[in-house]
């Protein structure tokens, strides 16, 4: 048994290979079918672009040959198909903002690749540096004091862009800090549910067959709900509050399994909201385009102003249909600069239509599942609740952007992790992914015997 466990080692990375392999080659014919489709010929720099995209395969395939061996190996083939996807998205929309100089759009595939190259080493560092993940719950409170300033960095060093406060300007490069936040609080929250557990789960009074927490330990949820309205308020960034304070439910909820604080959570969300909504202007509006997207093409509501991005995203899924009008042959800019932003979902669902967002939607749940998985065999708690958290945050981020370009729920602004523009967001997600691979080899290490005591 002990042999046959040691002999999967390098069949799962055998299976990461022909798994990249096999991306690279879809993340290829899509680049090529889009030019093809729009140009007639190849995408000028395809060579490179295959070069670029084939690196990106092998080298963190090697890192984590030598430095995770016995890691998940869905994790890099799924998060490299993501990106691939949104890197093929993003030249397609160039070739058609750089035929016309109308739309103002500056490209962003070159850039993104860049960005891209710099999210994988990040990864491949993280795994050559952190050889086991349980050192991180030495700076817990220097970790979140961090993620602390950062969140709050832009209320105060930002100027407004697109109507909300969430980016901090280095010169010419704009860094969005709450993407690394919510993995610092993520590691924070579980390390701390990791100490605190058993003091979270005390019973408290019965009310409504249900046990709530006691008033005591209410504290730290008040003071996550508190902080999350703060940065709604003074940020105007409804995405990162919704997923910092559903981050910290989810955990909470699964360290200590008790209902009564998922109830807690929702009731003040929902007063939360309703309260800011209300009161904060670039909040309401956003609510005030979500009820009504098509009064953007009714001449009062272009003269008070309202957005037409949603009421374009909404046609732009109809036009697609199940199977899509096709690579490159879709009219995605009509959305605006938001073709390239949170709004990157409607150009899968205009050109690959409802079979193509259905598809991108699986893969981010087989990510989300991957790690739900690696939690299962996880040992150790804080382990369980560090890949829990980076799964829920996964899918909160996905849920924040699909509900708000589908209408599900209020735009929020968030970059779609992989698929979108965003350098920072980039680097965070590819972060992100070391560190499951890491818990993961961690968790495989802990049941499979080691080979040199064999």
């Amino acid at each position: 048994m002990s042999v046959a466990a040691l002999a999967q080692a390098p069949d799962r990375r055998r299976t990461e290979a022909w798994l990249l392999a096999f991306v690279v080659v879809i993340t290829l014919g899509g680049q090529a079918v889009t030019g093809l489709t729009m140009k007639g010929r190849l995408p000028a720099g395809f060579g490179t672009f295959a070069g670029a995209i084939t690196l990106l395969a092998v080298v963190p395939h090697l890192v984590v040959r030598r430095w995770a061996a016995r890691a998940d190996p869905l994790l890099l083939p799924l998060a490299l198909l993501l990106t691939g996807l949104g890197l093929v998205l993003l030249n397609r929309l160039d070739i058609t903002y750089l035929a016309e100089p109308r739309l103002h759009m500056v490209p962003a595939g070159r850039g993104q690749l860049v960005w891209t190259a710099i999210g994988v080493a990040a990864c491949a560092g993280l795994l050559i540096a952190l050889r086991d993940h349980r050192r991180l719950q030495r700076y817990l409170y220097v970790m979140m004091a961090v993620a602390l300033v950062l969140l709050a960095a832009p209320a105060f060093f930002s100027a407004d862009q697109f109507g909300a406060k969430r980016w901090i300007m280095l010169g010419p490069l704009s860094v969005q800090p709450g993407e690394f936040v919510k993995i610092m609080i993520a590691v924070f929250f579980a390390g701390y549910l990791t100490v605190n557990r058993d003091a979270l789960a005390l019973s408290g009074r019965r009310f409504l067959g249900m046990r709530l927490p006691p008033g005591r330990q209410l504290g730290p949820i008040v003071a996550i709900w508190a902080l999350s309205l703060l940065v709604l308020i003074f940020e105007r960034d409804l995405g990162t509050s919704l997923i910092f304070f559903g981050l910290f439910v989810i955990m909470l909820y699964l360290a200590t399994e008790r209902t009564s604080w998922v109830v807690c959570g929702l009731l003040m969300a929902v007063v939360g909201a309703g309260v800011v909504g209300s009161l904060e202007p670039h909040v309401h509006g956003r609510v005030e385009a979500w009820l009504h997207p098509m009064d953007a093409f009714t001449p009062a509501g272009q003269k008070a102003g309202i957005s037409n991005q949603l009421g374009q995203s909404l046609f732009s899924f109809g036009s697609g249909g199940t199977t899509g009008s096709g690579l490159g042959q879709g009219h995605p800019e009509l959305v605006g600069f938001a073709g390239n932003s949170d709004f990157i979902l409607t150009t899968v669902g205009e050109e690959l239509g409802l079979a193509g967002v259905m598809a991108v939607l699986l893969l981010y749940g087989l990510l989300a599942q991957r790690g739900l998985h690696i939690a299962m065999l996880a040992r150790d708690p804080f382990g369980k609740l560090l890949a829990t958290g980076l799964a829920g945050a996964l899918v909160l981020q996905v849920f924040v952007v699909t509900g708000g370009v589908t209408g599900l729920i209020p735009l929020t602004g968030k970059a779609l992790p992989f698929l979108a523009k965003g350098g920072s967001s980039m680097v965070a997600n590819w972060l992100m992914v070391g560190l499951l691979i890491r818990i993961s080899d961690s968790a495989r290490r802990r049941h499979e015997p080691d080979p040199s005591r064999l």
